[in-house]
């Protein structure tokens, strides 16, 4: 994958692959609702999305198991089952990226989280998303 985009210091919340990580977020969010399997909800889509964004959605559903242990592990005193279903599906997505993608930065697999629960999530997701990736960044890229 071009990243590009990620290593030119892109402002986050900003261009294409925010844009994908987004789409991403709300398939994984829609899968989780409807307890559809990532790709059931990919192949129902009439357009495809791009490949970066196929790429998180389909990563963060085959890791899961995990990405779960790994948020478990960060998020002290929260089982991953009660997270607000949007956190847990930014943790999940970023969690993928630190693990799967080593040429993304840290600094902007967790800004780009941190600006997704800030726009879509409550007031204080921003933290909580920051807190649990900053944790889970030093075990899996230490």
């Amino acid at each position: 994958m071009d990243v590009a985009e990620d290593r030119a210091g892109a402002v986050p919340g900003e261009g294409p692959r925010h844009e994908a990580r987004e789409r991403a977020l709300a398939l994984l969010y829609e899968a989780e609702m409807k307890q559809l399997g990532a790709a059931a909800v990919l192949s129902g889509l009439v357009v495809a999305p791009d490949p970066f964004t196929v790429a998180l959605v389909e990563g963060a559903a085959r890791h899961e198991q995990r990405i779960d242990e790994l948020m478990a592990g960060a998020a002290k005193g929260w089982e991953v089952e009660r997270m607000p279903v949007l956190d847990r599906s930014i943790l999940r997505l970023a969690t993928y990226e630190l693990i799967a993608e080593p040429d993304v930065p840290v600094a902007v697999v967790i800004d780009e989280a941190v600006e997704l629960a800030k726009q879509y999530s409550t007031e204080f997701s921003g933290g909580f998303v920051n807190g649990v990736l900053s944790t889970i960044a030093r075990e899996v890229r230490p």
